[in-house]
């Protein structure tokens, strides 16, 4: 993860989708960068984001803003970045990972009077050169102005520091244009001013450099009324008579270099990487270039490993009068074995100008006499295409060497003591677009859209975005689109990306024969799993082998770059080595072991969610599948905590299973696997994915005859389309079909769930007297079963039902056994709900301090367990009370935030009904606009609903006047909490 400031503020995860930041996230990001490492309290942050007059929701922005970020920072891995203190919130970036930190680093580390004034002068550059514009560019807050100023003022005094550097070193001609851009930006520096008055005084421009000062006292004189100071006077006297002491110093005398230019060729369209490049140049410039310093670049085949190396060299060949050597060390050669240590060295000592005849016969003595010709002299030198570090060592230079050797490796070289590693990622979007583009030419910015869809399809790996787009070059008939039909047949895509010369495949071949055959074994299985990336203990599952053991292959996988990780603990393939990977099982792994390796993994799965969706809901384990331990081990999440951390981590994964199993009819772990799942996709409000895998079950139900799950699913089905999407209608026809289906197969458990499920259309429709009719049949039948979730349920929703009909006492004693039930049996979900039900009841009863407390306990539970659905309706129910206690502010701060979950989470009823609480909330307050406009969003979607709240907001609109300040306020919506299914 890389944060920027010093410039337009981003966040950048190479190789990982995370979500984006809002403009006003991002100003608070940057405003806790700027203080890394130290508390920020909110109050610091509401008054940096809007000074002395916040808005009234500034609290609750600044909340759902921290939200937002650690979102962001879960989503790339790295959560524990920002913490909160008692004083406030920290963050604490890691090193290299801030931009500001990283130039504050080097510029604290150039002496003003350095011993080696060119690495200083280096070091300097490469600090400037982390600057892309103006600081904190794109973003407008309260504090904004002076930071910026502050950090202008850090880069001008590091340019001036750079600049009486470079004129001792006697360059003053190629500063003259650098320091005229800062001083037309900043005429009022005196210090900048006086250095580029010297430089074009040195350059033999004398009359240049009156004019500076001219202008210098002009300005001076018109913005601020003062005179220069005392240094600049003099400097001015002295151009003026042309004092001897600003002479230039003599030029440095300099050995004549005894090496030549071995790299080879730079490719002119060589695009991005300049994260890369800055790296190894700081590098360089941190060591002073007075070590040796050695940047070990590793990465997978195709990624461009060697492109770089060379491209770096050629980039800072001048660094290096005695020699830029290059050796191709072969270990990924087609048709060669990797060149031995001693035949590496004779290729470095002939071209370090060596005779041949000199060179000694054994490794050990030719790797002292490179040592030794080396010593004290600067030298690069590209080492690429190493096997591992055993092939390396030999070539290592003596500690007087001043030599920067840049080794490419498609594995990490772990052992390469005091070697900076550089893993290469593939190219980002906008760098791939730019290098297809510099091949192809016309065609491709004419169709923009197609050759996003081309470089998706090549996983943007460099190799093979220039071989497509090569391909495309030579064919003059063929378009972008065209292209990317073929590229999108996963059969021929590797054929596709092939030449008579080079080939993805044969790339990707040849660091699959460099493996272990348990290694290969291992990538083959892998290739078969449909998930996007896999945690150790599912490759244990799939391969049949002992966690430690399929760790440690996972882990060899990696080092040699045919497997990545851009998660702690979890592993994937880039998409072109997954088709390699699939391919290779194919053709080399019998149908019957694919078969019993997907089998083994796939119950792995059923069974871990088993165990978590029963940590977290246990309340309905009788009316889940019962899924039995797999013969291979097993390590199931052990509490609460890791079973949600499990769910989020392997949801996206069980998705997939779930869709291959209905593609290649697994039907009865598509069924099992939906029904397993469902409760926590419903409570954690991703109900895009809860509908699109029972519609696969519901299909594999049907095709498989299986009309008990078929029942199951229509009740499941039609939870997501009430809850989530207050598509009452549509919900109520799947709960009558599943009821229908259960009396035929007389399936008491699906007959009750059905009857309760219909209960609660009734209640939301208010025809009570059937709502209550429905949960006493349920009641009866969870009773007769034993069900203690499904008779907890009921309980909540004939609490409900006496509510609405003014029954207080019969709802408390209800709402009161479903508690008991709910806490028996440790469902956190269960006890949220009817906590929130309850508070609901003390409102009627006008009980606000009461209803609030329970409430906030609602809050609290679904925080601590992640139920953003709970937590939105906890947060209106929060807010209809302080609206009650006329506390309108504090109302108002509760609904946004429920309106903002809700909208992130797609929960429509709430959304309905925090706007609905927004607009009477304003209109107390006198804010006519403010009201009509929720009051209108309201109405949309309760219309959109089709629920009886849709009248009474109507009504609300027509009596509500652009200038009405105290209205008769109708009653606030009282939509029950939602109930575990």
């Amino acid at each position: 993860m890389r944060f920027t400031i010093l410039g337009p503020v981003e966040v950048v995860v190479p190789g990982s989708d995370v979500p984006g930041l809002a403009p006003r996230h991002r100003a608070v990001l940057a405003y806790l960068l700027l203080h890394a490492g130290a508390a920020v309290s909110t109050d610091r942050l509401v008054e940096a984001m809007w000074g002395p007059l916040p808005p009234d929701s500034a609290r609750a922005q600044i909340q759902t803003t921290i939200a937002a970020i650690r979102r962001m920072l879960r989503a790339s891995g790295n959560d524990r970045m920002l913490v909160t203190r008692p004083a406030g919130y920290v963050i604490t970036p890691e090193p290299g990972q801030l931009d500001l930190d990283e130039f504050t680093g080097l510029i604290a580390t150039s002496p003003a009077a350095p011993e080696d004034p060119v690495a200083t002068v280096d070091r300097i550059r490469t600090a400037l050169a982390l600057w892309r514009g103006e600081p904190l560019a794109d973003i407008t807050a309260h504090y904004v102005q002076g930071a910026r100023g502050r950090l202008n003022g850090q880069r001008l005094t590091a340019v001036e520091r750079l600049a009486e550097l470079e004129l001792s070193l006697g360059r003053h001609d190629d500063l003259i244009d650098e320091l005229s851009v800062h001083v037309a930006a900043h005429p009022l520096r005196e210090r900048l001013c006086c250095r580029l008055m010297l430089a074009l005084h040195r350059a033999g421009r004398q009359t240049d450099a009156l004019d500076v000062a001219r202008t210098f006292r002009s300005n001076l004189a018109e913005e601020q009324g003062l005179d220069p100071g005392h240094a600049f006077d003099k400097l001015e006297q002295d151009i003026l008579r042309d004092a001897p002491d600003l002479r230039p110093p003599p030029a440095a005398a300099q050995e004549k270099p005894r090496g030549g230019n071995f790299l080879p060729f730079d490719v002119p369209d060589f695009t991005g990487r300049d994260g890369e490049l800055d790296g190894l140049t700081r590098r360089w410039a941190g060591n002073s270039g007075a070590v040796v310093t050695i940047s070990a670049i590793d990465g997978m085949a195709g990624v461009g490993k060697t492109t770089l190396a060379v491209h770096a060299g050629h980039r800072l060949a001048d660094r290096f009068p005695d020699g830029q050597l290059f050796v191709d060390l072969q270990a990924h050669t087609a048709g060669q074995v990797p060149l031995d240590s001693g035949a590496a060295l004779e290729v470095l000592l002939g071209q370090l100008g060596v005779p041949a005849q000199q060179i000694p016969s054994s490794v050990a003595d030719r790797a002292a006499l490179w040592r030794s010709e080396l010593a004290g002299r600067r030298v690069l030198a590209v080492l690429d295409n190493a096997l591992g570090t055993e092939q390396i060592r030999p070539l290592l230079p003596g500690a007087s060497s001043r030599a920067l050797l840049l080794i490419t490796s498609r594995r990490r070289l772990t052992d390469l003591d005091g070697a900076h590693a550089l893993s290469m990622d593939v190219l980002p979007a906008a760098d791939a677009v730019e290098l297809f583009t510099a091949i192809v030419g016309e065609r491709a910015a004419a169709e923009p859209l197609a050759v996003l869809d081309v470089l998706q399809l090549c996983g943007f790996l460099p190799l093979a975005v220039r071989i497509a787009a090569a391909r495309l070059h030579h064919r003059p008939r063929w378009t972008v689109a065209h292209l990317a039909d073929r590229l999108r047949d996963q059969r021929r895509r590797l054929a596709e990306l092939a030449t008579s010369e080079r080939g993805v495949a044969a790339a990707f071949t040849l660091s699959y024969q460099q493996l272990t055959p348990d290694q290969q074994r291992m990538f083959r299985l892998l290739g078969l799993q449909p998930g996007r990336d896999i945690a150790p203990e599912a490759a244990a599952a799939l391969a049949g082998l002992p966690l430690d053991e399929a760790e440690a292959l996972l882990e060899d996988l990696l080092d040699a770059h045919v497997l990545s990780q851009h998660q702690l603990g979890r592993y994937t393939f880039h998409d072109l080595l997954r088709e390699h990977a699939l391919a290779t099982a194919a053709a080399q792994e019998p149908s019957e072991a694919r078969s019993e390796a997907l089998g083994r993994l796939f119950h792995h799965c059923l069974h871990t969610a088993s165990i978590a969706i029963d940590h977290l809901y246990p309340e309905g384990k009788n009316r889940r599948p019962r899924i039995p331990a797999p013969d291979t081990p097993s390590w199931p999440p052990r509490d609460e905590a890791e079973a949600i951390t499990w769910l989020d981590c392997e949801r996206a994964n069980l998705m997939a299973t779930g869709q291959y199993a209905a593609e290649h009819d697994w039907h009865s772990h598509t069924s099992r696997l939906a029904a397993t799942l469902h409760r926590y996709l419903l409570g954690h409000g991703h109900q895009a994915d809860a509908l699109a895998l029972n519609g696969l079950a519901l299909r594999a139900a049907r095709l498989s005859g299986d009309t008990a799950a078929e029942t199951r699913t229509l009740i499941d089905r039609g939870q997501v389309y009430f809850w989530w999407h207050g598509a009452f209608e549509q919900a109520a026809e799947h709960f009558r079909n599943a009821l229908d289906l259960a009396r035929e197969t007389g399936d008491q458990g699906a007959m009750a769930s059905a009857l309760a499920a219909l209960g609660t259309v009734f209640t939301r429709r208010r025809a009570y007297d059937r709502a209550h009719d429905h949960c006493v049949r349920a009641l009866a039948l969870f009773q007769e079963l034993g069900d203690r979730g499904g008779e907890a349920r009921c309980l909540t929703d004939l609490g409900i039902v006496h509510e609405r009909q003014g029954r207080h006492e019969d709802a408390h004693e209800h709402h009161r056994q479903a508690l008991h039930v709910y806490r028996e049996t440790g469902s956190r979900i269960g006890e949220t709900v009817v906590l929130n039900n309850i508070g609901l009841l003390y409102q009627r009863q006008g009980r606000y301090d009461e209803a609030r407390r329970h409430h906030d306990e609602a809050l609290d539970l679904s925080r601590r367990f992640d139920f953003p659905g709970d937590e939105a309706e906890s947060l209106n129910a929060l807010a209809e009370a302080s609206r009650s206690l006329g506390d309108l502010d504090r109302a108002a701060t509760e609904f946004d935030s429920a309106l903002t979950l809700a909208r992130e989470c797609s929960y429509l009823p709430e959304q309905a009904r925090a706007h609905n609480g927004l607009a009477h909330v304003h209109r107390d307050l006198g804010r006519a606009p403010l009201a009509h406009d929720h009051a209108r969003q309201a109405l949309d979607l309760y219309t959109a609903l089709a629920v009886p709240e849709a009248e009474e907001i109507r009504t609300f609109l027509t009596e509500l006047p652009p200038t009405a300040t105290d209205p008769t306020s109708p009653e606030t919506s009282t939509a029950p909490a939602h109930q575990p299914s």
